[in-house]
């Protein structure tokens, strides 16, 4: 296929960006989006100019590194896939792709499509684990967990922190986000002694991070890679709420 992309170019934080087109010719419908990019980069490079800067590592849609806007939506066209996994065959020959990255206020861009994400990893940080005493690991069995409740933890930890969540969101709220970290704990045994500050905290640095308020769209939904339920951002506000009626934390 021969494809014309317009791909946004910003050299560092401070300057401005711009869109700009390239032609990339003979690309198999078999390659990934990433690899498409990579012979973008190829030919730039044999061409002397700069490489267009993209952030990647797996390459298997498990570790949330690949955050691309393509065609207005998050990750791509086609639903429940990360940019890594889109294949070139859900393109025609001819079109016309434009490439940008997440745009919100709490996800600066580094350069070009690379932006910064480490927003998620400072709300983590205020709550977003579990707090354990040096020592041996407890057998993983030791606490007998119902397997409805071991499916539902599951599937909010399958959450892989890319902010696909936040870029399609008007608001850009990380709202999905903080919600499955915190309902994987919640739901869990080991997450209560920590239940209430973890999410008190969490939403605290939510707020200072700048994200954006929900308002119930479903958009993050929608775009989520992994499938995270919206069920997850109604456990958030309970856990919240119930938290705050009753916490020692007057701030």
């Amino acid at each position: 296929m021969n494809l014309t992309l317009k791909v946004w170019r910003q050299p560092n934080r401070q300057a401005q960006g711009k869109i700009v087109d390239y032609q990339v010719k003979d690309i198999s419908p078999d390659m990934s989006f990433l690899e498409m990019l990579d012979v973008l980069n190829e030919d730039l490079l044999r061409a002397g100019q700069d490489p267009v800067a993209f952030d990647h590592d797996c390459r298997e849609g498990i570790c949330g590194s690949c955050d691309l806007f393509i065609n207005g939506r998050s990750h791509g066209p086609e639903k429940g896939t990360t940019t890594c996994q889109l294949h070139m065959r859900k393109f025609s020959d001819g079109d016309t792709i434009t490439i940008e990255p997440w745009r919100a206020a709490s996800f600066p861009v580094n350069k070009d499509l690379s932006v910064d994400r480490s927003a998620f990893d400072r709300i983590i940080q205020a709550g977003g684990y579990v707090s354990v005493n040096t020592g041996g690991a407890p057998d993983g069995n030791e606490i007998p967990i119902p397997k409805e409740i071991a499916d539902r933890a599951f599937e909010a930890a399958t959450c892989i922190s890319c902010g696909a969540c936040v870029a399609a969101c008007k608001n850009a709220s990380a709202m999905l986000f903080v919600s499955a970290k915190v309902s994987q704990l919640a739901l869990l045994p080991q997450g209560q002694p920590e239940r209430k500050s973890r999410v008190e905290n969490m939403i605290a640095q939510m707020d200072k991070e700048g994200f954006g308020a929900c308002s119930n769209i479903g958009s993050c939904a929608a775009e989520c890679p992994v499938g995270i339920s919206l069920e997850n951002i109604a456990i958030l506000n309970r856990e919240f709420l119930s938290a705050k009626a009753t916490s020692n934390n007057l701030a």
